[in-house]
């Protein structure tokens, strides 16, 4: 019943900027870590950025100063800030969270649909 829905894709030349969100809904008890992730074609998914619910961050190296996340842990959902995009950056982004249904389950790892970046050049 937990659901990830993400928005805010799209074309952008390079330079610009797009901010992404991503809305957690169901039962949940908990989410511990929510992120981005992104994975163009032909390559492996990799890490964008991740946010826990106390604000601790971790950026790739290749987002950092560019990109930026954060959340609004009463409305369960996740942002990201993406600023002097690159061509490189063209990729599908997923929204990713860590959570628990109830307290003493163990948190897992749920996934969004994803959402298409493309940065012209």
């Amino acid at each position: 019943q937990v659901q990830l829905v993400e928005s805010g894709g799209g074309l952008v030349q390079a330079g610009g900027s797009l901010r992404l969100s991503c809305a957690v809904s169901g039962s949940i008890f908990s989410i511990l870590t929510m992120g981005w992730y992104r994975q163009a074609p032909g390559k492996q998914r990799e890490l964008v950025a991740t946010a826990t619910t106390g604000g601790s961050t971790v950026y790739a190296d290749s987002v950092k100063g560019r990109f930026t996340i954060s959340r609004d842990n009463a409305k369960n959902m996740v942002y990201v800030q993406m600023n002097s995009l690159k061509p490189e950056d063209t990729a599908v982004y997923y929204c990713n969270a860590n959570l628990k249904t109830t307290h003493g389950s163990p948190p897992y790892s749920k996934w969004g649909q994803g959402t298409q970046v493309t940065v012209s050049s």
